[in-house]
């Protein structure tokens, strides 16, 4: 005797919903967006019945929702194939820990608002160093505030690899302001990244030397290098050059000592530096 496979049963919506703990409303979307298809739909009345396997599925998305992804992400990562949907979700969380730890930083900020302290800086750990003079790669620009950031990685990506005909950068990149950059000021800012001096017989346009200098400096963890939490960087480091009775001599500049996309909001990326005299 011949047995035919088994048939897997179909739930109602209602019971669908029950099991899933998707209302019938969330489950009427996720068929309209594609993310979660009824099995069986009655050509007659539009009524929905699911296979029982699909509640594994339906979980997936409640749990995802819950972590406040987008239908459209939590859509990428059902879809895939189980090692990439957890690369998604790696992804995804990473950014969300990333805007957290920015807005736990920007909240300590406006705290110190609120209770009165504004224009008075936050106490930092500046200390001074030497700087030698520097062959550096060069791009200068006018930007606006909300162009920065992605300016400043693909200028730095240009210059990185202009380096490596050089023999590769020999000390970390850093970003000059010449003006502010702000709703209001476009800079100008400058890109740099230092290469061996013995290269300077071979100057061009996009090469140019750095004096020497002395400079006062604060080092900041990636959640701090935000705009605006890292204008209370500058603000620390020009209040400290006063009271020490020193003066600024030059642009103030950020300088990027660890690979800033791979760090996580914790770990010290960047310097915020004063020449000073």
């Amino acid at each position: 005797m011949t047995f035919g496979k088994a048939v897997e049963p179909l739930l109602s919506i209602g019971m669908f919903s029950r099991r899933s703990r998707l209302s019938m409303k969330a489950l009427r979307l996720y068929d309209r967006r594609g993310l979660l298809t009824p099995a069986d739909v009655d050509p007659d009345t539009g009524y929905r019945r699911y296979r029982e396997s699909q509640l594994a599925i339906a979980r997936l998305i409640v749990m995802l929702r819950r972590l406040n992804m987008p239908l459209t992400q939590v859509a990428a990562v059902v879809t895939a194939p189980g090692p990439v949907g957890a690369e998604l979700l790696t992804s995804y969380w990473d950014a969300v820990e990333r805007r957290l730890a920015n807005q736990r930083e920007l909240t300590a900020d406006i705290k110190e608002r609120l209770l009165g302290h504004e224009g008075r800086p936050v106490p930092l750990d500046v200390r001074e160093r030497d700087v030698p003079e520097q062959l550096v790669l060069s791009e200068r620009r006018h930007v606006a505030v909300e162009q920065l950031p992605s300016w400043i990685g693909a200028a730095m990506g240009r210059l990185m690899n202009s380096a490596r005909r050089y023999g590769g950068p020999v000390a970390p990149p850093f970003v000059v302001y010449y003006g502010e950059i702000n709703e209001d000021s476009d800079g100008p800012v400058e890109a740099c990244v230092p290469i061996d001096r013995a290269h300077q017989r071979s100057a061009d346009g996009a090469m140019r030397c750095e004096s020497a200098h002395r400079e006062a400096y604060v080092r900041l963890r990636k959640a701090q290098v935000e705009f605006p939490q890292i204008l209370s960087a500058y603000d620390g480091v020009t209040a400290w050059i006063g009271s020490h009775g020193r003066t600024a001599s030059g642009a103030p500049r950020e300088v990027y000592f660890a690979d800033f996309r791979s760090a996580s909001p914790a770990d010290e990326v960047c310097d915020v530096a004063f020449p000073i005299e």
